[in-house]
């Protein structure tokens, strides 16, 4: 008798008792299974292996139907790259190329995944958001010192440099590490808050415009003063609207001054006054002084002037009226003092008679004059001419 297995055989040659077997098994009996065939557990039949040529070193596996794969390559048919390898081909599977930085990488691209030590990157090759890597690739990775509050945190080292610089400080910060205030800001409690100075304070001016450490202003403008240049100067106050800073308004004083200038040898005298005018005029007392119509609707010529200016060209206007007046005077009395020298000068008036010579003399400038010796007969002489000769030890004089 063939004997021969009722599963794994087609049948026996009787003359010989050979079976035959059917594809997967072997044997007198066909009762095993063929190389590259394993038995199913809980039967007789046999089930191809099925282990991949690319990563099993041969077909044969073991009764479970496990497949003897490569190295780097795992599963139970050896189809697919175990932990730390990818890119399945026909000849193996590829190790990931992760710096040492990670066990394992995407199967099919490489890609490193779960990257230890703050690194990331297809090869665990850069360091993550925050962190930079040391002049030393042993060093690894290492955390900014770029506070997340005053920069975006992340930070790079420039070359020949071994302490790193933050990418970006945010508004208010400066410094290497962004731990400084910026100009325009100050320092409360590690935070840099904004320089509060009414808009009173010139950056070009003052670049810091306010103190780092206390937050005061520095160089306030437009006449104001106080720690955010919120108060006025002394002499000043706000205008009606309440933004602007301008002089306190004075009033004219009760007393007028009173010039008079007059000429020598004159009977009239020329005077005139004029108010003592102070830093401002009210706009009251600018309507007494020069009334405005009323008819007029348009404002004041006034307004367009400031009253500092207007202040300037009325004592200009004074000025050049005194200094006119005061020439005029000094005229009038150099025509006057003409005058008198001309009709002072000296003269005298010689009456003959029968019997004597009267001689009168009129010299203002010279009322103690002694004319006596002029009608002394010593002193007379009669020219040649006829005409009579007054003879003084001082002077000749002729009539």
């Amino acid at each position: 008798l063939c004997n021969c297995s009722s599963v794994g055989s087609a049948g026996c040659d009787r003359t010989t008792g050979q079976c035959h077997c059917l594809p997967g098994y072997t044997g007198p009996r066909c009762h095993s299974c063929a190389h590259g065939f394993f038995p199913q557990q809980g039967g007789q039949q046999c089930q191809p292996c099925s282990c991949s040529p690319a990563g099993a070193t041969s077909e044969q596996c073991d009764h479970s139907g496990k497949c003897q794969c490569k190295v780097g390559v795992t599963d139970l048919k050896c189809d697919r790259c175990s932990e730390g390898y990818y890119r399945f081909n026909e000849t193996t599977c590829e190790p990931c190329q992760c710096n040492n930085l990670s066990l394992t990488c995407d199967s099919s691209t490489g890609t490193c995944l779960d990257c230890q030590e703050n690194t990331e990157g297809k090869h665990c090759e850069l360091c993550k958001e925050g962190f930079y890597r040391g002049t030393h690739p042993a060093h690894g990775c290492k955390q900014c010192p770029c506070s997340i509050v005053a920069s975006t945190g992340t930070c790079h080292l420039e070359p020949g440099e071994s302490l790193p610089r933050c990418d970006k400080c945010k508004a208010g910060y400066t410094g290497l590490n962004c731990n400084q205030c910026d100009k325009g800001y100050y320092n409360s409690d590690s935070i840099c808050l904004r320089c509060e100075c009414n808009g009173n304070v010139e950056p070009a001016l003052s670049p810091s415009v306010c103190r780092p450490d206390s937050g005061e202003c520095i160089g306030c403008l437009y006449h104001t003063t106080g720690f955010h240049c919120e108060l006025c100067e002394e002499g000043y106050s706000r205008d009606s609207e309440g933004t602007n800073c301008t002089r306190k308004e004075a009033t004219l004083g009760p007393e007028p001054t009173e010039f008079t200038t007059s000429a020598p040898n004159t009977t009239k005298a020329t005077s005139f006054s004029t108010a003592v005018l102070n830093s401002t005029l009210s706009p009251t007392t600018l309507q007494t002084i020069f009334p405005i119509s009323s008819s007029d609707n348009s404002t004041s010529a006034f307004a367009d002037v400031s009253w500092t200016q207007f202040n300037i060209i009325i004592l200009t206007v004074i000025i050049i009226v005194v200094v006119l007046l005061m020439g005029f005077v000094g005229a009038v009395y150099m025509y006057r003092e003409y005058q008198n020298r001309k009709l002072n000068a000296p003269f005298w008036t010689i009456e003959l008679k029968e019997d004597n010579i009267s001689f009168s003399s009129y010299h203002d400038s010279i009322p103690n004059a002694d004319v006596s010796g002029l009608l002394e007969d010593d002193g007379n002489e009669v020219a040649p001419n006829g005409q009579l000769t007054l003879t003084t030890p001082m002077h000749n004089y002729k009539a």
